[in-house]
């Protein structure tokens, strides 16, 4: 293995790693995850809205 391949190799485990800990999250503690998940898109939404209201105003 080249040097080069081994922070790919590394991405690869810890994306895994991130993977399989969301599954084990889901199914031991699924209100807790749709909670976690609720909170996510609600704070995109915001971000969202912020942005529209901050080029509206830009523009008007």
């Amino acid at each position: 293995m080249e040097l080069r391949e081994a922070p790919m190799q590394v991405k690869k485990v810890l994306t895994y790693l991130a993977v399989a800990f969301v599954v084990f999250y889901l199914f031991t503690r699924p209100a807790e995850a749709a909670s976690a998940v609720n909170g996510v898109v609600d704070g995109i939404a915001r971000g969202a809205d912020q942005l529209a209201l901050f080029f509206t105003r830009v523009l008007t």
